[in-house]
């Protein structure tokens, strides 16, 4: 069954990035008139994808601290699985920011010309240390298997060979040395992820103009949903791609990160709901309205069908009630990482899509000058192709590199 949703993901990945190629294309031909966001609402799917495969790298390199950091035995075997997926949806993420910028080719200044008083200046220094973090973290993970990788014929054997980088010292002091840079870097890489996962947050949080995102509680939002979409995703790989596959040790791992996942949906849910209703009861004229337009708007069925129904009611029966099944824990998780990027959606849009002056908009007519988006086809088809750049990355790295030993898998 695996090998099967395998190759399914072969296949996806492959029609994805090829199909995505126009998006690609119409976005570096025509630059932003492709899209459908404008003055009012500057923001829009491609900054939910941003955030949204940022989560699912924080999350995942979070579950690799508990490896690396917190010695959980039972995760021992899936610490570089871990730290691959999110070297691969952090690379996803930085292409979806990096291609909405107006002048990508000026994206360089973000780090030569900070402003250090802006979220956003710092921010763009967190993301280069961790990208650095995690590619140091992932050769000292892997170090050991890719030396012995080296000695396998073929184009593995040469990519090993390539990436010891003359390193072959397997001695016991070696080996405790890497662990302990390991745990080093590990322990340097949490704060790091969880400063920069909560400050995309405050990159919403602190706009005082905006009372939808203006709250303390919504660095907190993104750093429990980083956990939980992260978990999510690492879990629905392990279920497919994991270690041991078929052994009752693989059985019981992908039950108990599915009871971590149903524990985070439950407390994300929590806090979903504190937001909502308090801002629902208080009444603040723009964060209500921003509020009634996720759950009432014309896009209704974003939250109530795609979030809540495909990505939370039924995970949590599934996880409840069938948590002792592997397949079923996949599916539930799959679920829940897939439909996350509907709440990204819904941070990143309803915040924009109502107006701060009364009358604005009728006030103004004009190309861009409107409150209602949904995303153009080229916005979506750009996003295809980054997410099938991933899959197809995350195969390749999976196929190449020691991410995972060897073991035989039971029919």
């Amino acid at each position: 069954m695996n090998k099967t949703i395998q190759r399914i993901a072969w296949a996806v990945a492959i029609v994805a990035f090829l199909v995505g190629l126009v998006g690609l294309y119409q976005r570096l031909a025509f630059g932003h008139q492709v899209a459908n966001y404008g003055s009012y609402v500057p923001w829009g799917l491609w900054v939910a994808a941003y955030i949204y495969f940022m989560g699912l790298s924080a999350g995942a390199f979070l579950f690799s601290t508990l490896v690396y950091v917190f010695r959980v035995e039972r995760l021992e075997k899936i610490g570089k699985l871990a730290l691959w997926t999110a070297l691969v949806t952090f690379l996803a993420a930085a292409i979806s920011i990096w291609l909405d910028l107006g002048h990508p080719g000026r994206g360089w200044r973000l780090l030569t010309n900070t402003n250090f008083r802006s979220v956003m200046g710092w921010m763009s220094w967190f993301y280069s240390a961790y990208f650095l973090l995690l590619l140091v973290t992932l050769w000292f993970a892997m170090r050991t298997d890719l030396v012995a990788c080296a000695k396998e014929p073929g184009l593995k054997g040469a990519v090993c060979r390539f990436l010891t980088f003359g390193r072959t010292d397997l001695s016991d002091a070696a080996l405790n040395r890497d662990r302990r840079i390991l745990r080093v870097l590990s322990t340097v890489g949490m704060p790091l992820t969880v400063a920069f996962s909560g400050g995309a947050g405050a990159l919403f949080g602190v706009v005082g103009a905006r009372p939808y995102w203006h709250s303390g509680l919504t660095p907190i939002m993104f750093l429990v949903g980083a956990l939980l979409s992260g978990g999510a995703l690492l879990t629905f790989i392990v279920t497919v791609w994991g270690p041991n596959r078929g052994t009752s040790e693989h059985r019981n791992l992908v039950i108990f990160l599915g009871r971590v996942t149903l524990g985070l949906l439950v407390l994300y849910i929590l806090l979903e709901w504190a937001e909502y209703s308090i801002a629902l009861w208080q009444a603040v004229p723009a964060e209500a309205a921003s509020v009634r337009l996720v759950l009432f708007g014309p896009y209704w069925w974003v939250f109530w069908i795609v979030h809540l129904g495909l990505g939370v009611v039924l995970p949590l029966l599934l996880l409840a009630f069938a948590g002792r099944r592997p397949g079923l824990v996949a599916t539930a998780a799959a679920l829940v990482a897939i439909t996350f990027l509907a709440v990204r959606v819904n941070i990143v849009v309803p915040g924009l899509a109502v107006e701060e002056l009364r009358g604005l908009r009728e006030a103004f007519h004009g190309p861009g000058l409107t409150f209602d988006y949904f995303p153009s086809l080229a916005e979506w088809l750009f996003f295809l192709w980054v997410a099938g750049l991933a899959g197809l990355l995350f195969l390749i790295g999976y196929s190449l590199l020691p991410i995972v030993r060897p073991t035989k898998e039971v029919a």
